[in-house]
């Protein structure tokens, strides 16, 4: 299916003041598919990829900040604190407008600050299940009546005064939360909570996925499911002018160089391809028909010499940026599922057992090819509340977890394999993808289970399904992983606090002793008393075995030497409003 969206054909730019250039383009691929922009509807990791080009929050990132830094989005400043942390004022830009669309009747569409409320309350729309809806859920002062009137009556009241989210005026928001929350101005530059105009999703209603309308700097044009993505400049985007500052480095001093004081964006289309095969996309790269990508790992051997590219490469004038993610790799064990799940100490054993099977330092060899290194914690480096001081407490030891098996009664049959204590077979479904990465993953947990006498069967679908079916609680195991979407440790945790199953917490955990943890570490202030908990709430996550904890992944970033302005963010994805492209 085809789904175009040519916004520009119907309605011609009239007051934008989008610098872009239609003939600079940037081609970039995707490793698995979106599942569509309506970012209500999704937590997909690529669709929010897209959705940060068009959607616009309160507040952003410095691009060139380290550690990442809150700057104002559509907002004129930050916004004015008071009642001991629970009020929030954001004064909104005049004149930003959202981008062409048949929705609005031919008719420029201003930006407003009841964009923003209607898009907060959109989240907590209970028909609209939103599996993001956690970023907000409970923190808005008179919205848990609103909540609890919409179930019963099964409409919600977008109209309906609230105490904690009100418009005194065109550009201003005021919210006020039921309790402090210091974690609060970074859930404001979530990607999720970029303004959505209600005449769009009135108007496409249920292909509102298809149909994104946004103030940022560009707009969808054609859209191909699962195969490919195209942008083009919004020409009602206002533009900037490029001036942020190196941190220091020689490589922010030659961004500073390249782009300083460029109107911005440059980039006037940006094409997405998803190519989910890592030797495909790296053909591609060398094909000259990506820009830019991270380098994949069975690729590393022939390209780099040890940290550093290989001469012939330099000789392309390819250069290469080289972070840490601020992300972890993992297996979740769903906590629900009748054969794995459970708190009992069978259950827990059994978990622990497999966990234990799990080899680690074979992943980051055979399936990272030296591109990562072991995740001790579930928060990662670079994130508030990450302790580089803590050891996981879960080690590979197939002979140990052989013990524990024995021990609580799961018996080896004729055939090597065990059963569950009550005879029953005992078969673990693992889902995973079609790649030749996921491959090497299942090669790895198929030798390790084998030594433990764990039969094991791998249920092979794409991304998008996977995780739609992971919300629902439907997979015994699959290998996620999670990037940061702000820098603080709760973002982690969120992971595998009780309330969030079906809204992040794939595995479906549930643990009264974690759970308290978390509340308790909600209420506290950055600082060493919050990160204590964190790390309780760590430990507690490895006692009740909730996720095999493997990785944080080195990404190595090829760039090719038309492309200006590169620097990959811990947090921003879609870095192409602050690119330039040479011609070439």
């Amino acid at each position: 299916m085809l789904i175009s969206c040519i916004a520009g054909a119907a309605f011609p730019a009239q007051a934008g003041n989008n610098p872009a250039d239609p003939s600079k383009v940037v081609r970039v691929a995707l490793q698995a598919a979106d599942d569509g922009f309506d970012l209500v509807h999704t937590y997909n990791a690529y669709s929010a990829w897209i959705g940060e080009a068009i959607f616009e929050r309160l507040l952003t990132y410095d691009y060139l900040a380290r550690p990442s830094k809150l700057i104002p989005g559509t907002a004129e400043a930050m916004p004015e604190v008071s009642d001991g942390g629970k009020t929030y004022v954001f004064h909104i830009k005049k004149g930003i407008y959202f981008a062409p669309d048949p929705a609005f009747k031919g008719v420029r569409r201003e930006l407003t600050a009841a964009d923003y409320a209607y898009t907060f309350k959109r989240f907590l729309d209970p028909k609209n299940r939103s599996p993001s809806a956690n970023v907000l859920q409970g923190k808005i002062a008179g919205m848990d009546e609103l909540i609890a009137s919409a179930k019963k009556t099964g409409k919600f009241d977008y109209d309906a005064p609230l105490s904690g989210l009100q418009t005194p005026d065109r550009y201003t928001l005021r919210i006020t939360l039921n309790a402090p929350d210091y974690n609060f101005l970074y859930i404001m530059a979530f990607v999720g909570l970029g303004a959505q105009a209600r005449e769009a999703v009135d108007t496409y209603g249920d292909r509102t996925p298809a149909h994104p309308v946004g103030t940022g700097p560009y707009m969808l044009e054609q859209y191909v499911p699962r195969s490919k993505i195209v942008l083009v400049a919004n020409p009602e985007y206002r533009g900037y002018t490029w001036d942020f500052k190196s941190s220091g480095s020689a490589w922010d001093d030659q961004l500073v160089r390249d782009m300083k004081g460029k109107k911005m964006p440059q980039v006037g289309r940006v094409e997405v391809n998803i190519i989910e095969e890592e030797q495909s996309r790296w053909l591609a790269f060398q094909g000259k028909q990506i820009d830019f990508d991270y380098l994949p790992q069975a690729a590393a051997p022939t390209v780099l010499d040890g940290k550093k590219l290989k001469q012939s490469f330099i000789d392309e004038g390819i250069r290469l940026d080289t972070i840490t993610e601020a992300g972890v790799v993992y297996t979740f064990l769903n906590f629900k599922d009748p054969l794995i799940g459970g708190s009992s100490l069978e259950k827990n054993a059994l978990r622990r057992a497999i966990a234990m099977a799990y080899n680690i330092n074979d992943e980051i060899t055979q399936a990272r090819l030296g591109l990562a290194v072991k995740a001790e914690m579930a928060i990662p480096e670079g994130v508030l509340g990450h302790d580089p001081s803590y050891r996981n407490s879960i080690a590979y030891d197939p002979v140990l977890a052989n013990k524990l098996l024995d021990h609580f009664g799961y018996k080896r049959g004729a055939d090597g394999y065990r059963t569950l204590p009550d005879g029953k077979p005992l078969t673990l479904k693992i889902a995973t993808e079609a790649s030749a990465i996921s491959t090497v993953f299942s090669e790895i947990w198929k030798r390790g289970l084998d030594k433990i006498g764990i039969r094991v069967e791998f249920k092979v679908s794409n991304f998008a399904d996977n995780l739609k079916a992971a919300t629902e609680c439907k997979l015994m195991m699959w290998n996620g992983s999670w990037t940061a979407d702000y820098p603080e440790g709760d973002n982690f945790m969120q992971l595998l606090y009780g309330p969030n199953v079906g809204q992040g917490n794939n595995g479906c955990y549930s643990s009264p002793a974690f759970d308290a943890l978390y509340v308790k570490a909600k209420a506290l202030p950055p600082g060493p008393e919050r990160n204590q908990l964190y790390i309780e709430m760590s430990r507690q996550m490895e006692a009740d075995t909730a996720w095999v904890l493997t990785t944080s992944r080195l990404r190595n970033w090829m760039i090719r030497p038309w492309v200006k302005g590169f620097k990959r963010h811990p947090i921003l994805q879609a870095d192409w409003e602050y690119l330039d492209v040479e011609k070439h």
